[in-house]
């Protein structure tokens, strides 16, 4: 199933690409036909995959340059199939809002298929070199969309956007291939074994003589690359510069995906590379990197606080709660207090945060896309006022989503949060404390949106305005459940992750 997962998406691209005479109808109808079929074998992945010793669901290798140890190597376990279970709702679901927002084709569609195919891919793949290929090429469909179906000012920041990513995968692969010419290798799982056993300073010390630099120092140096790459992807401040107007700028379902599934693949990298195979020198990078972490929660929640625009509002947001994910993550690394229980939390609420975010963001750019369509392309906060009156259901649904947004209990946003914050609050008391301060402001402003928008007397430019219809309600539908259910349940997704988390945390609770 794997391998069908992987090339269903390209084949579905390929087939657009080849259809000339195909209208734009019937080209959209048939990328959503395609999207679907991914979520069906995610999902039957998901239900009668064996899970071994290693918690491996599925795996595929083949040898492709076996005289440089590089092979393409693509497996999932229960973190990954969470990852890959986002990625093919929130597609399908880009998809068909983008349909009814009138935009499509045979190229615009082809384009979201190639980009979930390389998503699919960053999730799978157990190599850094087809990793890595897969984490470019998310560049070129990304920059294609948001450039030619963007707004006036998208050929800007779609530049910006392609420059930022790819200076931070440069550093990134240049850590890799240093590695890759002190072990001779770029495998994850053999990577993270010698970085569990103590091995890579050491070979770096001895590559790299001439340096006069110790290993410790060097394997410090590559850790930095690697999440200088990974940083610019998720983003953390200051390499955040490229997403407000990336977001803005870019079609609304297109910002679903930028939002809801490119960001998460730096959080999915912090978590399987940069944990796993650092553990020696994460705990003394921790402090300046907690640094960035909490800057990014605050410095995310005041600028959404400053917005009026309803999509900078909601990427600024997005800043915010991901700062929450690196944060979580770095806290992981940076105390071994002997008891796993903290690290597990933050590990564990890092997955959550990741998973409901996509949802929850998703959710809220499709309600904004409808009061586009509404509107007529308006967007500024002064351009609504009195919709509850108006428009109850429109309201109602997309303010469950802005209340799971700011974590109310009950609600998927408030599971992740709380892990994350139970488990920081035990490793790095300071960083807790002083991001608390986020939750706050996420308040603030959200509720700021509710009362601008969804109360006072109404605008007479929304008087016209009719509310949702059946098909736009049966659209939403799914995602509302995947809001409300794992707020109530939430061992419904958290028992997918717990085996990978504990394995995952070994080599780190290891060190003295």
């Amino acid at each position: 199933m794997l391998i069908f997962l992987l090339l269903i998406p390209l084949m579905g691209a390929a087939l657009l690409g080849a259809w000339p005479g195909l209208g734009k109808s019937c080209a959209n109808k048939l990328a959503m036909t395609v999207a679907a079929l991914p979520l069906l074998l995610v999902a039957l992945m998901g239900v009668h995959g064996t899970t071994p010793a290693d918690g491996v669901l599925a795996r595929w290798e083949s040898a492709w340059l076996p005289d440089a140890g590089i092979s393409l190597s693509f497996a999932v376990d229960g973190t990954s199939w969470l990852f890959l279970l986002l990625t093919a709702v929130v597609t399908l679901f880009s998809l068909a809002v983008s349909h009814r927002m009138g935009f499509g084709g045979r190229a615009y569609c082809a384009l979201v298929l190639v980009l979930q195919t390389a998503l699919f891919g960053v999730f799978t793949a157990r190599h850094f070199i087809p990793w890595f290929l897969c984490w470019e090429l998310t560049l070129i469909p990304s920059y294609l969309l948001i450039r030619l179906w963007g707004g006036a000012g998208a050929p800007r920041a779609a530049l910006r956007f392609f420059l930022m990513t790819l200076g931070g995968s440069v550093f990134m692969l240049l850590g890799f291939l240093a590695l890759q010419l002190t072990v001779g290798t770029m495998d994850f799982g053999k990577l993270a074994a010698m970085g569990a056993n103590h091995e890579l300073a050491p070979a770096l010390a001895k590559a790299f003589a001439a340096t006069g630099y110790s290993g410790t120092a060097l394997l410090g140096a590559v850790a930095v690359c690697v999440f200088l790459g990974m940083a610019v992807k998720l983003p953390v401040v200051p390499f955040h510069a490229w997403l407000p107007a990336a977001y803005a700028e870019a079609p609304t379902p297109v910002t679903m995906l930028l939002t809801g599934l490119l960001s998460k693949m730096a959080v999915y990298g912090l978590l399987r590379i940069l944990l796993p195979i650092f553990p020696e020198v994460m705990p003394a990078l921790a402090p300046a990197l907690m640094v960035l972490a909490v800057a990014t929660v605050l410095l995310g929640a005041l600028a959404a606080l400053a917005q009026t625009d309803l999509k900078r509002i909601m990427a600024y947001s997005s800043v915010n709660h991901l700062g929450y994910c690196a944060m979580a993550v770095v806290a992981a690394a940076a105390v071994n207090t002997g008891n796993g229980t903290a690290h597990a939390a933050a590990v564990s609420g890092t997955v959550l945060q990741a998973f409901n975010h996509g949802i929850i963001a998703s959710v809220l750019f499709y309600f904004i896309a409808l009061m586009e369509m509404r509107s007529g392309g308006a967007r500024s906060l002064a351009d609504f006022g009195g919709l509850r009156a108006k428009v109850p259901v429109l309201c109602g649904l997309m303010g469950l989503a802005l209340f799971a947004s700011l974590g109310l209990p009950g609600l998927s946003g408030f599971v992740g949060e709380f892990l994350i914050f139970s488990g920081v609050f035990a490793l790095v008391p300071w960083a807790a404390a002083v991001s608390t301060l986020g939750l706050l402001l996420t308040a603030v402003f959200m509720l700021r949106l509710v009362r601008v928008v969804f109360h006072g007397p109404l605008n007479p430019a929304c008087a016209g305005w009719t509310d949702l219809s059946a098909g736009e309600r049966w659209l939403v539908a799914p995602l509302i459940a995947l809001i409300v259910v794992p707020g109530l349940w939430p061992q419904v997704l958290l028992h997918c992750c717990n085996a990978d988390t504990v394995r995952l945390l070994e080599p780190l609770l290891s060190l003295p």
